[in-house]
């Protein structure tokens, strides 16, 4: 097979799926097979949430066998961010890591704030507060597991532990690791300063490589033989929002937004904005492709609607996302909004009576049916995007004319509607495959078919056109903006 015609392999591993996903660049259009999907979630031990990453790995291997007869010209995993694993002495796997949403970090972001203050870790990471991030959960570790951390020798994010199975050299890619709250934003390096700081194995996180980079060739143990032996494994990415923004233009009056379980809304910039205004705000500077910056906030996202999704199937009720967009539909406008960042929906058992003891504590009704708890959902979270993108605004100190929705949300058309409408700016969705796209973009630069980042965006942008809302009753919206901006009580000290 010629070179130019091999197919890319991208893994793309999300909150509750996964898939492989084959990209062929052929005349200068991008076309895509999704090979093989698997489901995937937290599991439950000893009362602690982990991911079944052994599991996820069974997967990957699967979607392998069915490509053993195919060349390809270049595997990427990409996931998501904050979670980490860590290695013994041998390479071994020490233990299943824990998923982000474990309560092991409850309270723990404050006792590491009276050790070192919030400036002084912005200033050094430039990375947004959240109890998930892997500074945080490494500090719990410390203190509930210290032997397990001690034995281990390596630690690495979760695409870079596939990266590693595929190929043997444990590395951390780059755009991933700064979600760890551990990076110089600056340098682009561990901040070991930090670590020490905290009393936390500096020398533990595995040697960062920028996105692009070859990180070796398959495994023999993956592929003894056939036409996947000595494929290249490049890092994409590997941060699932790093891709996902890869593949699409966010600057220069466009924002991005994408849309999945978390909602990460920002710019794409050529360097950081740490100062104290972004510092109040909770702003975070993520890790680029090319040298870049991201500059967003995360949000809430679609996981409201998921779990209330779970809690209504566990009482023997089953709702398709298309049946509770319609349900939605039916329902009255701007009733009920809820802050999709309170503590509250972070890891609740029951979402739907989260939302209700929001609404009692606002003074609000709560919603009753699943079609206006849906309801509740979009509309709140269309007024969050607001909120946020008006902060951005003032914090990159440019204009925002329009917002590029991109991931599995962006398939979602009355969101869409909301976000314009509530946002008062034009909506560009699409594409739904972004993530797998700018996994494959970065290989296809790496190995030399596209000449520019630029380049990749423009194949992409011409293989998949998008989906565009315009603003519509943007008064009324920003009449609920008003009382909304009172519900959410936003603290930022």
């Amino acid at each position: 097979m010629p070179e130019a015609s091999k197919p890319y392999l991208a893994f793309d591993l999300g909150a509750e799926s996964g898939r492989a996903v084959l990209g062929r660049l052929n005349s200068g259009v991008i076309t895509t097979e999704e090979v093989h999907r698997f489901p995937n979630g937290p599991v439950e031990q000893a009362g602690s949430l982990h991911w079944d990453v052994t599991r996820l790995w069974l997967e990957l291997r699967r979607a392998l066998s069915r490509l053993e007869d195919l060349e390809i010209g270049g595997i990427g995993v990409d996931a998501w961010g904050v979670d980490y694993a860590l290695l013994g002495e041998r390479g071994n796997l020490l233990q299943d890591p824990y998923h982000y949403r474990d309560q092991r970090t409850d309270g723990v972001m404050e006792v590491v704030l009276a050790k070192v203050s919030k400036s002084e870790i912005y200033e050094k990471t430039g990375i947004q507060f959240m109890p998930i991030n892997t500074l945080f959960q490494l500090c719990a570790a410390k203190r509930d597991t210290p032997g397990l951390l001690k034995s281990a020798r390596k630690l690495l994010t979760i695409p870079d532990l596939f990266h590693y199975w595929l190929t043997g050299t444990p590395v951390c890619e780059f755009t991933n690791a700064t979600t760890t709250q551990m990076v110089d934003p600056r340098t682009r390096t561990w901040s070991c300063g930090l670590m020490k700081r905290l009393d936390l194995p500096a020398e533990l996180p595995a040697e960062i490589v920028e996105p692009g980079t070859l990180i070796g060739n398959l495994s023999e143990k993956v592929a003894p033989k056939g036409a996947l032996f000595g494929t290249p494994v490049i890092a994409p990415a590997s941060h699932d929002t790093g891709s996902a923004v890869a593949a699409v233009v966010a600057r220069d009056g466009t924002a991005f937004l994408s849309s999945g379980t978390w909602s990460l809304i920002g710019v794409e910039l050529d360097s950081p904005v740490i100062n104290d205004d972004s510092l109040r705000l909770n702003f975070t500077n993520e890790g680029g492709v090319c040298g870049t910056t991201r500059f967003l906030k995360n949000v809430m996202g679609l996981w409201m609607l998921q779990c209330c999704r779970h809690c209504w199937e566990r009482e023997g009720d089953m709702y398709e996302y298309r049946e509770l967009m319609e349900l939605a539909t039916r329902e009255p406008e701007l009733g009920s909004l809820v802050d999709p960042d309170d503590e509250l929906f972070l890891h609740p058992s029951d979402m739907p009576r989260a939302i209700d003891s929001f609404c009692e504590r606002t003074q609000q009704p709560r919603p009753i049916t699943p079609g206006a708890y849906a309801r509740t959902i979009l509309e709140s979270l269309a007024l969050k995007y607001r909120q946020v993108i008006d902060r951005l605004e003032r914090l990159v100190q440019q204009p925002i004319r329009q917002i590029r929705i991109i991931g599995g949300g962006s398939k979602n058309s009355l969101l869409n509607q909301f976000t314009a409408d509530a946002t008062g700016r034009r909506v560009l969705a699409g594409p739904a495959e972004a993530t797998a796209l700018g996994n494959i973009g970065m290989q296809i630069l790496a190995t030399g078919k596209a000449t520019s980042l630029s380049e990749v965006r423009a194949i992409i942008d011409r293989s998949f056109p998008t989906e565009i809302c315009e603003p519509r009753e943007t008064d009324k919206w920003e009449r609920h903006f008003t009382r909304f901006k009172h519900y959410t009580e936003m603290a930022y000290a």
